[in-house]
């Protein structure tokens, strides 16, 4: 059974929900770190720290993706457009297992923006994508996003200049 549940950290209020999936949840990020961070996204002294700042800072849109009890991945939302009263926009980002990718990547996709939509308010989800990460890219246009545009040289990645396509789909 397809569950979303969030991770939560807010050191602040000593307020802790679900972070016994960090150690996963990581794991998973380092091993497909290359499709999901540039040269910049590391300042911190430790990967440990970037990656705990980073759940902190999106709580609580950050959700570890499970089949069954099994952990099979993850998705968070960043980079909002809209106020507190009227969301109207989101970025979205998400990892699987490889064991996951395939059908239940897809009915997951499908589940995730339906809740973004009907739940969140969002009228539109974006998609930064290097455009090397083709299985996103097949699973984002199965899903019914379309590419708005290419954004030449938009990061460094590996020391180069990184183009980044951007995908969206509106309600």
């Amino acid at each position: 059974m397809l569950q979303f549940r969030p991770i939560i950290i807010n050191r602040e209020e000593n307020k802790f929900i679900n972070v016994e999936y960090i150690p996963q949840i990581m794991f998973l990020y380092r091993r497909f770190e290359r499709f999901l961070k540039d040269d910049f996204a590391v300042q911190e002294n430790t990967f440990l720290e970037y990656f705990l700042n980073l759940v902190e800072e999106l709580s609580p849109y950050f959700w570890v993706i499970f089949s069954d009890e099994e952990v099979a991945g993850f998705v968070y939302l960043e980079n909002f457009t809209g106020d507190s009263n009227c969301l109207h926009g989101a970025e979205v980002t998400t990892c699987f297992d490889k064991k996951f990718w395939g059908s239940f990547t897809y009915y997951t996709a499908l589940t995730f923006f339906n809740y973004c939509f009907k739940t969140l308010g969002l009228k539109k989800i974006k998609a930064m994508i290097y455009p090397e990460n083709f299985r996103v890219i097949n699973l984002l246009k199965r899903c019914g996003f379309e590419k708005e545009g290419l954004l030449k040289s938009e990061t460094i990645r590996n020391g180069r200049p990184q183009d980044i396509e951007v995908y969206s789909l509106i309600k």
